[in-house]
């Protein structure tokens, strides 16, 4: 939908009379986003809507919706309705309908743009330049890393960080994009959080403490109603409003049936940059970034490779922020013996000619200091 389909909208509610109604029309059986659109093209405003004839209404829409158009709100819509008015009173949020001038412009000319979006924090970063950051919840210790370092990187050149709150990636890349936050200032710190459950309920809720400091520092986004829970048809379809704020959408460790590669796909869909890190051949995790590289998706394997796609010159301040460089830990054998691939513990034995209880004791060491990880199988991995 474009800006200009949506200034016959008219202007955003001038107060919540005007947003009761686009609440009201939200919560009507039978119409979803496209009919809402559809509805609001053809008479202006919800109030409009409400208010139009029946054989007008008619030409657009079932006589089961019209009936449904026609119907008093009962006393359980109101409540909801109340509900949203109140939080939507409540300072840092707010509630931007498709007439909004606050509206993301990026979301908007997408195919698909949401009736409503309910904004918890920051809501200018909504129009700020911005870069998705998705992958697997149950990622690597590598791929957490990946998803911190890039999304700092990234922050600190002044991206907007974007991703879903799930556990793994998601809540490294936002993690990384807050690192240099103070109360929402500063060089960095700029991320949003699109969720699948209303944005009153955090999910999962081992995330509480980040969805707060999201909720302070960027800014929480959704377009399901207050109260909505949990449900699994939810999060792929939030998926295309993380791809739709964004210039580009990074996808860091996926499967070859993850969840990001359909942000991914909707990405491509929306004329939106792909990007991914390659991983070893052997891992399961690098199937799905593989087969985004093959597809067209531009391989990456530093935030410098997505700066340069927008004409952002190097500069060793973004690419390595002095309070996050470590001295280089001096070089093991064990390492380079270990490679880059994942290996089992029996064939590092028969590669360093060592038992495997002496070998485990200098694993167990490496492990400690963040050198490799142990994956499951006694499977382990170098990291460094």
């Amino acid at each position: 939908m474009s800006r200009q389909v949506a200034g016959t909208l008219g202007q955003a509610p001038a107060d919540a009379d005007q947003l009761a109604h686009w609440l009201r029309l939200e919560a009507v059986r039978g119409v979803g986003p496209e009919t809402a659109r559809k509805l609001l093209r053809r008479f202006g405003l919800p109030a409009n809507v409400f208010s139009a004839d029946f054989n007008a209404l008619r030409e657009l829409v079932s006589e089961r919706i019209v009936q449904a158009l026609a119907a008093s709100p009962d006393a359980a819509l109101c409540a909801r309705i109340e509900r949203a008015l109140q939080w939507a009173g409540e300072p840092g949020n707010h509630i931007l309908t498709l007439a909004d001038a606050d509206y993301p412009a990026n979301l908007l000319h997408t195919a698909d743009p949401p009736l409503l979006l309910y904004v918890k924090g920051r809501i200018e970063l909504l129009s700020r330049p911005a870069l998705a950051v998705v992958g697997s919840r149950n990622a690597t210790a590598q791929g957490i890393v990946n998803a911190e370092k890039f999304a700092e990187a990234l922050s600190l050149a002044g991206w907007t960080i974007v991703s879903g709150l799930a556990l793994g990636i998601d809540t490294a890349a936002h993690q990384g994009a807050l690192r240099h936050a103070v109360d929402g200032q500063g060089a960095g710190g700029a991320t949003v959080a699109v969720i699948g459950t209303g944005a009153d309920i955090v999910y999962p809720t081992r995330n509480r403490a980040l969805a707060h400091q999201i909720a302070q520092a960027g800014c929480i986004v959704s377009e399901y109603p207050l109260g909505t829970a949990a449900l699994s048809a939810n999060f792929p379809r939030r998926n295309r409003i993380i791809s739709g704020l964004s210039r580009g959408v990074l996808v860091i460790e996926a499967a070859a049936e993850s969840g990001s590669l359909i942000t991914a796909r909707m990405a491509a869909e929306q004329g939106r940059d792909v990007f991914a890190i390659p991983g070893s051949i052997h891992s399961p995790l690098a199937k799905g970034c593989h087969q985004l590289i093959k597809q067209g998706a531009k391989l990456v394997e530093s935030a410098q490779d997505i700066l340069e796609e927008y004409g952002q010159e190097r500069s060793g301040a973004v690419l390595a922020p002095a309070d996050a460089i470590a001295a280089a830990p001096p070089p093991d054998p064990l390492l380079d013996l270990l490679g880059f691939d994942p290996v089992d513990v029996e064939t590092l034995a028969q590669r360093t000619g060592q038992d495997i209880a002496s070998l485990h004791a200098k694993l167990l060491t490496l492990e400690l200091q963040g050198r490799l990880e142990r994956l499951p199988g006694e499977i382990y991995r170098r990291l460094q």
